[in-house]
């Protein structure tokens, strides 16, 4: 018993240790929980916004000492000392700031905030958290510099502050202290400066995401000794200067990289200015997934070997130099079959040149988007292109693409976006497309499809935007299409549209934009008289019916489109009232009614208050308005309100009285105010109205002061240069007219007027105008066009090098090409043009050439404008007067007085094909007396046609052989040669 009690006294000191000991440590477990969760309210407080939002995080309330906070939304503690050890609330809607209150939770390890609406600077007390190993910030709008203190936190894994409002450099402390990161992500903010050599330190890096800032300055070749690394981005930035990996590139993809980096899954070297070729040893990367070298100045070919790389799921080269021609260059597409999930091959915007290989159709089943655009393709889309069953977008945009669109298209079930539009392609839309049932856009403007719509584009009810413009289709426009349920653009305008507007067009309730001039539409507008109306349009923003044949009278319907914003019904036959209701249209910003037959009054308000944006010329009935219209007051017959007060006979004689002096007021005014509207539009160009112009200071800058460097040519009216619009960062054309000489303005405004009213591929694009002052304070005219790298036809025909070239002439293909594409144009202005054109002034100088050698028309100074009547001008009151073409292009009849017609184009472009054939200009010095270039070619009719042929054709064959190119030219002149004769007689 003794030993037993002697025993229980010596275990007590120890026990009584202990249990002090335990005493003392829970108040202080207490407290620093109690430090947790005010870090934690102080956090939310600042978090929710003004206001201190209480719906966010209901879970989070004081309970006082105690109290459970590992219980609320977002937070995780540890099992033993129950210290808050992650912080996660992403995409909660939080808008307000971080707290610094956050460097209190010490035993934090996780913060993830990403996505919500955090603002403020980061704060430098999260540098206490040395605990931390993974802090994600991003998608937030967080502002300030990157804290230096965040290199305290020697733990951290990952960091994330990506697509946020950081500015100012990367500390050079990060790399120096978080040796242990293995993912960095600081792309999408406004970072400055260099990117620090130190980031080479992080030996564990994986992911480094840098792209979409502002860095600058050369790429440290230090990176290149992460040899983990799988991702590194640097796109849409300043740098400059060379990457080198292990100290070997310059300025290019490391040759050897397959042995450099053979781990690597992402390549992006995107949005630089790197050049070079594609190496080869990309194929040693077994694991890349992704190459991406968009916007830079690779060239070469693309390596066929790229299709030993299996695992390959995006290759996108947008925008480079890489090449290939018949040649060679195409087999890249055929090796790319062996990459089975493949999903992504952009080439757009590169050299590609020669016919698309067929084998293009053998890519993986997985293929979700192919783009082949902004191409020099040719030939044709192969008719198996059904195989690629995986295809979302295809695009084949601004090519020589021609034939058909073949059938098995409808087998691509899976499209939601179609472009095939700027191409050559001809014969019918195929009904097939109706399958594609997911299609959100269809756009085949301006190709040369012909034939009907088909209806069963009906079933495309997911279609958003369809884009049938500028082709030849003809028929009726098919009520399935109008009625699409969820097209918010449609636009079927410049085909050969006919029969009546159907009323059904009332059925497109969400329609936005819809477009359907140019066309040969007739009937009346459809008005709320018929059950189902065009005012049940709610959502209709744009209604384009110019140059058509509607008549009737501009129905009230369209005053209960409430968010109609844009009208043009200019040029057709429509008659009787405007509704005065329209002026009670707030959001009507645009409206055209000019060259129709309307009469009475015109409203005052609203749009019609504007005279800028209102359009109402060629309506002779029309009166009234506001001053600014300058138009006729409407007649008032002040006798009416005395005809009480009057007798009969008396009533009689004074109205008859008062009719004649009104009669007489009116036919002056109608007088005056058409010699003020001449003036008005003298001063004002219809082409500014369309327009947005560009500043003298821009075009002055953009050409170096008009320097004669930059000088392209000179005409009757002005000079053209050639002028970079450094805002935009693009090469226009700039015509600057002399407006020291008569008629300049004139022509200035003829040419803009005609051009404003023109659309199609073989005609010049311009861009803008300027009508301003110049620094020497004189009157400054200058229109901006595309800029034609290949000069013009002129210059080839008759180069003023001596040594004579295939580099500097044309062969017979080019010339036959030029000749398809200068007719084209012709065909467009006096045929599909409403009203016709005349050009009045075709000659080699006035054709232009791109940079695949396709023809563009262009110098509408002095062009003409046809009413219906084709004896008829429409003479503005600015247009030019006068023929004033180019002696020896010019129809024999215009100088016995005659006036211009298409048939004086015809001759002229008769002139300018046996030049274009002959080499012979006509005013050349051999051609005097009753010899001139037409006699001169029918005199070589019908076996001499070889001889007269211009020689500089030769240099492009691969030997002369006279028989075989007698035969051949012998089936030309039988053909063709006798009608170029015609058409000159």
């Amino acid at each position: 018993m003794t030993t037993r009690s002697s025993a229980s006294l010596l275990l007590l000191p120890p026990l009584l240790l202990l249990y002090a000991s335990a005493v003392s440590i829970v108040p202080a477990f207490v407290a620093a929980q109690a430090g947790d969760e005010a870090a934690l309210l102080a956090f939310k407080a600042a978090a929710s916004g003004a206001g201190h939002d209480d719906s966010l995080l209901p879970s989070w309330n004081s309970s006082g000492a105690g109290g459970d906070l590992c219980t609320w939304e977002g937070v995780r503690c540890g099992a033993r000392h129950r210290r808050v050890v992650a912080l996660s609330l992403p995409s909660r809607g939080l808008t307000g700031t971080l707290s610094p209150a956050i460097g209190n939770l010490t035993f934090l390890r996780e913060l993830n905030l990403t996505s919500n609406w955090l603002h403020g600077d980061i704060p430098a007390t999260i540098g206490r958290l040395v605990r931390l190993q993974m802090l994600d910030l991003s998608y937030n709008t967080f502002g300030g510099v990157l804290p230096a203190n965040l290199s305290f936190c020697v733990s951290m894994l990952f960091l994330r502050l990506s697509s946020n409002r950081l500015h100012g450099r990367i500390p050079v402390e990060l790399g120096n202290r978080l040796t242990n990161l293995q993912r960095l992500s600081l792309a999408k903010n406004n970072l400055t400066g260099d990117i620090p050599a130190s980031l080479a330190n992080m030996s564990s890096l994986y992911y480094l995401g840098l792209g979409a800032n502002q860095f600058e300055g050369p790429i440290p070749p230090e990176l290149g000794s992460i040899g983990g690394l799988r991702l590194l981005s640097l796109d849409a930035n300043n740098l400059s200067g060379t990457i080198q990996v292990g100290n070997s590139l310059s300025g290019t993809i490391p040759s050897d990289i397959g042995e450099r980096l053979p781990n690597i899954e992402i390549l992006h070297y995107s949005n630089n200015q790197f050049s070079g070729a594609i190496p080869d040893s990309l194929s040693n990367l077994s694991s890349l997934r992704n190459l991406e070298i968009a916007w830079n100045s690779f060239s070469g070919h693309i390596p066929p070997t790229l299709g030993r790389v299996k695992n390959l799921i995006k290759l996108n080269i947008l925008r480079n130099r890489i090449e290939a021609d018949d040649r060679v260059g195409w087999e890249f597409i055929t090796a790319l079959a062996n990459c089975t999930q493949l999903q992504y091959l952009v080439i757009d915007s590169n050299l590609f040149s020669g016919k698309l290989p067929g084998s293009v159709a053998n890519l993986s089943t997985t293929l979700r988007y192919l783009g082949l655009g902004e191409n020099r393709i040719s030939g044709f889309i192969p008719s198996n292109i059904g195989n690629l069953v995986g295809l979302e977008k295809l695009g084949m945009v601004n090519t020589s693409i021609s034939g058909v669109i073949p059938e098995s298209i409808g087998q691509l079930e899976n499209m939601v976006q179609l472009g095939l539009y700027n191409t050559r392609l001809s014969g019918l839309i195929p009904p097939t497309l109706g399958n594609l049932t997911q299609l959100y856009e269809l756009d085949l403007h301006n190709d040369y499809l012909e034939g009907p719509i088909p209806a069963s584009l009906g079933n495309l009810k997911n279609m958003f935007a369809l884009d049938l413009s500028w082709n030849r289709l003809n028929g009726s426009i098919p009520i399935d299409v109008l009625k699409l349920p969820a097209s918010g653009y449609l636009d079927l305008s410049h085909n050969l549209l006919s029969g009546p507007l159907p009323t059904e067009v009332d059925s497109l309730a969400n329609i936005n934009e819809l477009f359907l001039s140019g066309n040969q539409l007739s009937g009346n507008i459809p008005d709320r008289r018929i059950p189902q109306t065009l005012g049940n349009i709610k959502g209709l923003a744009i209604l384009n019916l110019t140059m058509n044949k509607i008549s009737g009278s501009i129905p009230d319907a369209l005053c209960s489109i409430g968010g109609l914003q844009e009208l043009y019904v200019a040029y057709n036959n429509l008659s009787g009232l405007i509704p005065t209701c329209l002026q009670n249209l707030t959001s009507l910003l645009k409206l055209d009614l000019s060259f129709n037959d309307l009469q009475g009054a015109v409203p005052k308000k609203g749009v019609f208050g504007n005279e800028t944006n209102l359009s109402i010329d060629g309506n002779d009935g029309l009166c009234g308005g506001t001053p600014l219209l300058h138009l006729a007051a409407c007649p008032m017959f002040a006798a009416e309100r005395k005809k009480r007060h009057l007798s009969a006979s008396l009533k009689i004689t004074l109205i008859s009285i008062s009719s004649l002096v009104i009669l007489v007021l009116v036919v002056s005014l109608v007088w005056l105010t058409h010699k003020k509207l001449r003036k008005r539009n003298e001063l004002v160009p219809p082409a500014a109205e369309q327009y947005e112009r560009v500043s003298y200071h821009a075009l002055l800058n953009g050409t170096n002061g008009f320097s004669e460097a930059n000088l392209l040519g000179q005409g009757s009216y002005g000079a053209v240069y050639k002028c970079t619009l450094h805002y935009q960062g693009t090469t226009v054309a700039v015509k600057v007219f002399n407006t020291q000489q008569s008629r300049t303005t004139r022509s200035f405004v003829a040419e803009c007027e005609t051009l404003r009213r023109v659309r199609h591929r073989c005609l010049i694009k311009i861009i803008t105008c300027c009508s301003s002052i110049n620094h020497q304070g004189q009157e400054f005219k200058a229109l901006v066009f595309e800029f034609m790298p290949k000069g013009n036809l002129n210059n080839w025909l008759h180069p003023e090098s001596d040594t004579l070239s295939q580099t500097n002439t044309l062969s017979l293909e080019q010339r036959l090409h030029i000749a398809v594409d200068i007719m084209d144009a012709l065909d467009y202005l006096h045929n599909l043009c409403q009203p016709a054109i005349i050009h009045c002034d075709l000659k080699p100088s006035n054709i232009l050439l791109t940079e695949d050698m396709s023809a563009r028309v262009g110098d509408f100074g002095i062009s003409k404008i046809l009413l219906e009547s084709a004896s008829d001008i429409l003479q503005y009151p600015n247009s030019t007067t006068g023929i004033r073409g180019t002696i020896g292009y010019v129809a024999p009849e215009y100088g016995e007085g005659s006036s211009v017609s298409t048939q004086g184009d015809v001759y002229s472009l008769g002139i300018m094909l046996l030049e274009m054939f002959t080499g012979r200009s006509p005013t050349d010095e051999m051609f005097s007396g009753s010899l001139d270039l037409h006699k001169f070619s029918e005199n070589a009719l019908p076996d001499r046609i070889w001889e007269i042929v211009d020689p500089t054709i030769w240099m492009h064959t691969d030997g002369y052989n006279s028989k075989k190119w007698n035969s051949k030219l012998l089936g030309f002149g039988c053909c063709s040669w006798n009608i170029l004769l015609q058409e000159t007689t």
